[in-house]
């Protein structure tokens, strides 16, 4: 038997092997948008010499590796004086929402009341993270988020408002600005009172942003660029005084010679001139913020309004985009906090068949999901600012990941809140038919969550080839790799008869969680061993296999998940913290739940029912839109 498995384990190394010939993954490709304009030139550059270590779980997660340092212990991050700051800003906010603003009038006046908005300034609510020194409030991600969370639990428009302004409108000069650029703009955005945008969406590009249209052409002197084109969608779009624009510009490719088209990331004013603006939309949801079409016609624009540099600005948009990511986590734990805070309000003073409805378990088990994944979504979002504020680069995955669990927690979290409620959740009064019209949006916009599902999955096995990659190297110079070559084969031979090492987690958790922290254990290993046979079996063809991708993202979100609290629970029960034992609770139940769907997804990934399913969906839905529609006819015939 053991003669038998050694066989095993040097044909499947001999299968690895022969398959580092291979490009496996498309190089770079992060998403269908990086693809679309990076490929070639990407395919002309030189073989990496070796891979590059990431510090970040879900990177390694796809390695089947564990690395702790982001996740374990929970982090605290913030200073006595930081905390002190925070302590000064929460309760003005919070009285300022519950006392001026009013979610439901703004609604239905499409549009955040004068007040409200002057009010907002006042308070510094508009420059939060700007530097003192430049008029702003300084606060670190962490305060941001806490500050955001309180805005999430009482208006989304107002929020989107706000967020649209700082989280991604001029984060850019934030990010990438030069201090010329950051003395000059952040001033005007802080205590200036001029509204800013983000424009990257157009018609003919959404989640695919490498392929927009607008364009800026240089003048013959170099002083200016002249921008033609137009923006959809665009939040405060109606009324901006100052956007990050991006758009196509000429670049001269140093390897050929030629020029080429670059996406370039530029700072625009509305006073340049040639800068004008569509109606508002008319949306479902989050009315109170504007929404328009923004067009440039023959803007003339400095060039030392460049952002980051001639040609970098898909850098600049992706970055921007991750970057406030984590923000959208915290405004949606706030939205669950205060959704739920109803639902339990009518849960514990309803009475039906003689009984309090929240004693019923169908009610229950509502309340308590609605619990979890409040838990998941606020430990995830102050893990992950905590993660950002201690200067950590290697969080992209995690801001995805976070973005797509908040927004689809919060939309079931209102859901069976209005259930809970019966008929007066319905109702307009109640405001919960507001908030679920407002959540609506953001499992699609600063990213669909079907293209970030993708971008974890496919950026994950991007990562895990790259260390193949380097082993098929060493293979060319085993003399000197020989250590390499030893630990690599051996870990993932192993792995092939299922004798690989599952990672020692125990140390990192209270010992009322040690079982739970074996199930993540087992997790990490059994996803590492998923990836290489996709790996192996598909190459790069991986790219194609969106059924499959889509089963290997959620795998990894509720590993990463199941990380996240196993850390928060050991804090709190460290800390003995009031809420330590209900902690406890909400940790155990996820992580039991979690790892079942994870042994699930990956199952699916080599099951042969699952994949003729997969084959018959594509089918299907070939036939619908070859039709036109239903191919099948109503049962009556007419």
């Amino acid at each position: 038997m053991f003669r038998s498995s050694l066989c095993r384990v040097f044909r499947e190394q001999s299968k690895v092997e022969q398959y580092f010939r291979y490009n496996y993954v498309k190089r770079n490709y992060a998403a269908p948008s990086v693809a679309t304009k990076q490929r070639e030139d990407k395919d002309k550059e030189p073989e990496k010499k070796a891979a590059k270590e990431s510090q970040s779980f879900v990177m390694n997660l796809f390695r089947g590796t564990l690395q702790a340092s982001q996740v374990f212990p929970y982090p605290e991050v913030l200073t006595e004086e930081q905390h002190d700051t925070l302590k000064m800003l929460v309760d003005p906010v919070s009285k300022f929402f519950d006392e001026q603003n009013d979610a439901a009038k703004n609604d239905a006046m499409e549009k955040v009341d004068p007040a409200t908005m002057e009010g907002l300034w006042e308070l510094g609510a508009f420059a939060l993270q700007v530097p003192n020194e430049l008029g702003g409030l300084g606060l670190c991600n962490t305060q941001y988020a806490r500050l955001v969370e309180i805005v999430g639990s009482h208006d989304l428009g107002v929020g989107i408002t706000l967020g649209a302004h700082q989280s991604i409108g001029f984060k850019g000069i934030l990010l990438f600005g030069n201090p010329e650029q950051k003395k000059k703009y952040l001033p005007r955005v802080s205590t200036g009172k001029e509204l800013a945008a983000f424009c990257l969406t157009e018609p003919s590009s959404g989640s695919d942003a490498g392929s927009i249209k607008t364009r800026a052409v240089p003048s013959p002197d170099g002083k200016y660029y002249t921008l033609n084109g137009s923006k959809i969608w665009i939040s405060n779009g109606g009324f901006a005084e100052i956007m990050t624009v991006f758009a196509q510009t000429p670049v001269k490719d140093e390897k050929t010679g030629k020029e080429v088209d670059k996406v370039t990331a530029f700072i625009v004013e509305r006073g340049f001139g040639g800068v004008s603006n569509g109606p508002p939309e008319k949306k479902m949801g989050i009315k109170a913020s504007n929404t328009a079409e923004v067009y440039f016609e023959d803007c003339k624009i400095p060039a030392e309004n460049v952002l980051g540099g001639v040609g970098q600005g898909f850098k600049v948009a992706m970055n921007i985009l991750n970057n406030g990511r984590f923000g959208m986590a915290a405004a949606l734990s706030g939205t669950m906090r205060a959704v739920t805070k109803k639902a339990v309000d009518h849960a514990t003073t309803r009475v039906q068949f003689g009984r309090r409805i929240d004693s019923f378990g169908a009610i229950q088990e509502k309340l308590a999901r609605m619990a979890m994944l409040h838990y998941v979504t606020e430990s995830v979002a102050y893990m992950l600012s905590a993660n950002m504020d201690s200067g950590s680069i290697d969080y992209h995955l995690e801001a995805a990941i976070s973005k797509v669990f908040a927004s689809e927690a919060a939309w079931f979290v209102t859901d069976e809140a209005i259930q809970i409620l019966g008929g007066m959740g319905f109702m307009k009064d109640c405001g919960l038919e507001r908030v679920m019209r407002d959540l609506r949006i953001f499992r699609i916009f600063e990213g669909t969550n079907d293209i970030l599902r993708l971008f974890v999955a496919l950026t994950g096995i991007q990562y895990a080839g790259s260390h193949l990659r380097e082993l098929q190297n060493a293979f060319k110079h085993p003399a000197t790799h020989l250590t390499l070559i030893l630990e690599e084969v051996t870990k993932r031979g192993l792995r092939s008869v299922g004798l690989g090492s599952v990672p020692q987690l125990e140390h990192y958790v209270d010992p009322q969680l040690k079982n739970h922290a074996t199930l993540l254990a087992k997790n990490i290993l059994l996803f590492g061993e998923s990836v290489e046979k996709l790996l192996i079996k598909y190459g790069r063809g991986i790219v194609d296999e969106q059924f499959l991708l889509n089963r290997l993202a959620s795998a990894a979100i509720d590993t990463y998940t199941m990380a996240i609290v196993l850390s928060r629970a050991t804090r709190s029960l460290t800390h003995g913290l009031p809420s330590a034992q209900h902690e406890l609770l909400l940790t155990q139940a996820w992580c039991t739940e979690a790892s079942e769907r994870v042994a699930q997804n990956l199952g699916a990934l080599t099951s042969a029912s699952h994949k003729e399913t997969y084959s018959k969906m594509a089918t299907i839905a070939k036939n619908i839109c070859d039709n036109g529609g239903f191919v099948q006819k109503n049962p009556l015939g007419y």
